[in-house]
Protein backbone atom coordinates (compact mmCIF):
# COMPACT_ATOMS: atom_id res chain seq x y z
CA UNK A 1 0.00 0.00 0.00
CA UNK A 2 1.34 3.42 -0.97
CA UNK A 3 2.30 5.74 1.86
CA UNK A 4 -0.11 8.65 2.22
CA UNK A 5 1.48 11.96 1.28
CA UNK A 6 1.02 14.59 3.97
CA UNK A 7 -0.18 17.90 2.55
CA UNK A 8 2.15 20.78 3.29
CA UNK A 9 1.15 24.35 4.02
CA UNK A 10 2.16 25.28 0.44
CA UNK A 11 -0.19 22.58 -0.93
CA UNK A 12 -3.05 23.74 1.31
CA UNK A 13 -2.60 27.32 0.09
CA UNK A 14 -2.81 26.13 -3.54
CA UNK A 15 -5.92 24.08 -2.67
CA UNK A 16 -7.56 27.14 -1.16
CA UNK A 17 -6.78 29.14 -4.32
CA UNK A 18 -8.15 26.26 -6.47
CA UNK A 19 -4.86 25.94 -8.37
CA UNK A 20 -4.06 22.59 -9.98
CA UNK A 21 -0.83 20.89 -8.93
CA UNK A 22 0.56 17.46 -8.07
CA UNK A 23 2.56 16.46 -5.01
CA UNK A 24 5.50 14.33 -6.09
CA UNK A 25 7.57 12.53 -3.43
CA UNK A 26 11.23 11.63 -3.88
CA UNK A 27 13.93 9.96 -1.79
CA UNK A 28 16.00 12.45 0.19
CA UNK A 29 19.77 12.10 0.44
CA UNK A 30 20.82 14.23 3.44
CA UNK A 31 24.35 14.37 2.00
CA UNK A 32 23.12 15.65 -1.37
CA UNK A 33 20.32 18.22 -1.19
CA UNK A 34 21.12 19.54 -4.68
CA UNK A 35 18.32 20.06 -7.18
CA UNK A 36 20.23 17.84 -9.61
CA UNK A 37 19.71 14.94 -7.18
CA UNK A 38 16.00 15.81 -6.92
CA UNK A 39 15.70 15.80 -10.73
CA UNK A 40 17.41 12.39 -10.91
CA UNK A 41 15.08 11.00 -8.23
CA UNK A 42 12.04 12.37 -10.07
CA UNK A 43 13.32 11.16 -13.44
CA UNK A 44 12.82 14.69 -14.77
CA UNK A 45 14.91 17.10 -16.82
CA UNK A 46 16.87 19.37 -14.47
CA UNK A 47 15.63 22.36 -16.50
CA UNK A 48 12.14 21.74 -15.01
CA UNK A 49 13.28 21.42 -11.38
CA UNK A 50 13.57 24.87 -9.82
CA UNK A 51 15.24 25.85 -6.56
CA UNK A 52 14.16 28.66 -4.26
CA UNK A 53 16.79 31.07 -2.97
CA UNK A 54 16.35 33.91 -0.50
CA UNK A 55 18.49 37.00 -0.96
CA UNK A 56 18.98 40.31 0.80
CA UNK A 57 19.41 43.45 -1.25
CA UNK A 58 21.21 46.57 -0.07
CA UNK A 59 18.13 48.75 -0.67
CA UNK A 60 14.94 46.70 -0.84
CA UNK A 61 15.73 44.03 1.76
CA UNK A 62 14.70 40.40 1.41
CA UNK A 63 13.47 38.84 -1.83
CA UNK A 64 13.14 35.42 -3.43
CA UNK A 65 14.65 34.03 -6.64
CA UNK A 66 13.37 30.80 -8.19
CA UNK A 67 15.83 29.43 -10.73
CA UNK A 68 16.55 26.20 -12.63
CA UNK A 69 18.17 23.67 -10.32
CA UNK A 70 21.44 23.34 -12.22
CA UNK A 71 22.08 27.08 -12.45
CA UNK A 72 23.64 29.68 -10.16
CA UNK A 73 21.82 32.93 -9.52
CA UNK A 74 23.49 35.95 -11.17
CA UNK A 75 23.66 38.27 -8.15
CA UNK A 76 23.94 41.39 -10.34
CA UNK A 77 20.85 40.39 -12.38
CA UNK A 78 18.94 39.54 -9.19
CA UNK A 79 19.90 42.88 -7.65
CA UNK A 80 18.81 44.77 -10.77
CA UNK A 81 15.49 42.89 -10.98
CA UNK A 82 14.73 43.62 -7.33
CA UNK A 83 15.66 47.31 -7.36
CA UNK A 84 18.93 46.85 -5.50
CA UNK A 85 22.49 47.81 -6.31
CA UNK A 86 23.87 44.66 -4.63
CA UNK A 87 22.35 41.42 -3.37
CA UNK A 88 23.64 38.32 -1.59
CA UNK A 89 22.16 35.04 -0.44
CA UNK A 90 21.09 35.20 3.19
CA UNK A 91 23.18 33.11 5.61
CA UNK A 92 21.84 29.56 6.01
CA UNK A 93 21.15 30.12 9.73
CA UNK A 94 18.65 32.87 8.78
CA UNK A 95 16.64 30.71 6.37
CA UNK A 96 14.35 28.96 8.88
CA UNK A 97 13.60 32.02 11.06
CA UNK A 98 13.04 34.18 7.96
CA UNK A 99 10.94 31.82 5.82
CA UNK A 100 9.76 28.98 8.06
CA UNK A 101 11.57 26.56 5.73
CA UNK A 102 14.83 24.61 5.90
CA UNK A 103 17.52 24.17 3.26
CA UNK A 104 16.36 21.63 0.68
CA UNK A 105 12.72 22.32 1.59
CA UNK A 106 12.27 26.02 0.86
CA UNK A 107 9.17 26.77 -1.19
CA UNK A 108 8.29 30.10 -2.80
CA UNK A 109 4.74 29.42 -1.56
CA UNK A 110 3.72 29.97 2.06
CA UNK A 111 6.74 31.69 3.56
CA UNK A 112 6.26 33.30 6.98
CA UNK A 113 5.59 36.57 5.21
CA UNK A 114 5.24 37.25 1.49
CA UNK A 115 8.47 38.43 -0.11
CA UNK A 116 8.97 39.94 -3.57
CA UNK A 117 9.54 36.94 -5.84
CA UNK A 118 11.41 36.67 -9.13
CA UNK A 119 11.27 33.55 -11.29
CA UNK A 120 13.74 32.83 -14.06
CA UNK A 121 12.24 33.31 -17.51
CA UNK A 122 12.91 29.72 -18.66
CA UNK A 123 10.06 28.59 -16.40
CA UNK A 124 7.70 29.62 -19.21
CA UNK A 125 9.41 27.15 -21.59
CA UNK A 126 7.80 24.24 -19.72
CA UNK A 127 4.26 22.94 -19.31
CA UNK A 128 5.00 22.16 -15.65
CA UNK A 129 7.86 22.90 -13.32
CA UNK A 130 8.81 21.42 -9.98
CA UNK A 131 9.32 23.47 -6.84
CA UNK A 132 9.73 22.41 -3.22
CA UNK A 133 6.48 21.65 -1.43
CA UNK A 134 8.01 23.05 1.76
CA UNK A 135 9.65 19.89 3.11
CA UNK A 136 12.53 17.73 1.96
CA UNK A 137 11.31 14.76 -0.06
CA UNK A 138 8.28 16.40 -1.66
CA UNK A 139 7.94 18.55 -4.77
CA UNK A 140 5.00 20.44 -6.26
CA UNK A 141 4.50 20.05 -10.00
CA UNK A 142 2.68 23.16 -11.22
CA UNK A 143 2.05 25.17 -14.38
CA UNK A 144 4.56 28.04 -14.30
CA UNK A 145 1.92 30.67 -15.12
CA UNK A 146 -0.13 29.49 -12.13
CA UNK A 147 2.88 29.79 -9.82
CA UNK A 148 3.81 33.23 -11.18
CA UNK A 149 0.26 34.45 -10.71
CA UNK A 150 -0.19 32.92 -7.25
CA UNK A 151 2.97 34.36 -5.71
CA UNK A 152 2.77 37.61 -7.69
CA UNK A 153 6.19 36.95 -9.18
CA UNK A 154 8.11 38.88 -11.78
CA UNK A 155 9.48 36.70 -14.59
CA UNK A 156 12.97 37.82 -15.54
CA UNK A 157 16.48 36.57 -16.34
CA UNK A 158 18.30 35.62 -13.14
CA UNK A 159 21.12 33.29 -14.28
Amino acid sequence: MAKKIEKTNAARLLDRAKIAYDLVPYTVDEDNLAATHVAEELGEDIATVFKTLVLRGDRAGLFVCVIPGDKEVDLKAAARASGNKKADLIPMKELLPTTGYIRGGCSPIGMKKPLPTFIHSTCLDHERIYISAGVRGLQIAIAPADLVSFVGATVTDLV
